[in-house]
């Protein structure tokens, strides 16, 4: 996920790679001085990182705040025309939306800090969207229904929430990133949104929803993240 972003780089990551973001940090750090070149220079990562093997392109300093990151090589883009997100496994009623069908759901409205585990944060940025709960109640948790499992149509890229936390307030199905629709670069045109927790948790190009008996380690808790990524002990 910025986003699924190098947040998803643990904690413990690399002191090779942190002393390669610096240096790197450098040649970009002018552009903070310069805001006419900030568009640009957002553009160009965000371009640059649809086709980079090595990762290098998430590792760059955004003056915007976010910085880019997938997974994989490259992401499929999807339109209104093709986008579509499935909830299935243990519910009652198996759902399947397309994006005008989120659109006319009630809307709610996140405003909060993102947080990376890199180190970088974005503060007050609103998000708009449906809420997962009334997903959740629109297709009808069914008997045995513990934990989601979150799954993206970048091929790769798995997240996971107890049902308690999926019911949350202020965890969405975006739609809209700082009033305006969520960009392919941003995760678009839909993605996970959990306000209380890491990035890593707010999974980007989301295309499914699984109900479980237990919770599925995501992506990246399978390599060493923690399954429960809260920001404070305030949740």
């Amino acid at each position: 996920m910025p986003e699924n972003d190098p947040e998803n780089m643990p904690d413990g990551a690399p002191v090779a790679r942190r002393t390669l973001l610096g240096m790197l940090g450098v040649g970009a750090a002018g552009l903070i001085t310069a805001p006419y070149l900030q568009a640009g220079w957002e553009g160009l990562l965000a371009k640059a990182s649809q086709n980079d093997p090595t990762g290098l392109t998430g590792l760059l300093p955004n003056p915007g705040g976010f910085r880019y990151y997938s997974v994989v090589r490259s992401v499929p883009r999807k339109d209104e025309t093709e986008y579509e997100l499935k909830i299935d496994g243990l519910v009652d009623r198996p759902r399947t939306y397309t994006l005008a069908n989120l659109r006319a759901l009630p809307q709610a409205r996140v405003v909060h800090d993102v947080h990376c585990t890199d180190g970088w944060r974005v503060e007050k940025v609103p998000f708009d969207g449906v809420k997962l709960s009334d997903l959740l109640d629109d297709a009808g948790v069914g008997t045995g229904g513990k934990a989601l499992r979150f799954t993206c149509f970048d091929g790769a890229y798995t997240e996971s929430l107890t049902l308690e936390q999926a019911r949350r307030s202020d965890v969405l199905v975006a739609l809209r990133m700082q009033d305006a629709p969520i960009t392919h670069e941003h995760g678009g045109p839909v993605r996970l949104y959990v306000a209380p927790m890491y990035f890593y948790k707010s999974a980007k190009w989301l295309s499914g929803i699984s109900i479980t008996s237990r919770v599925v380690p995501g992506y990246w808790e399978e390599r060493g993240y923690d399954v429960d990524g809260w920001l404070d002990d305030r949740h």
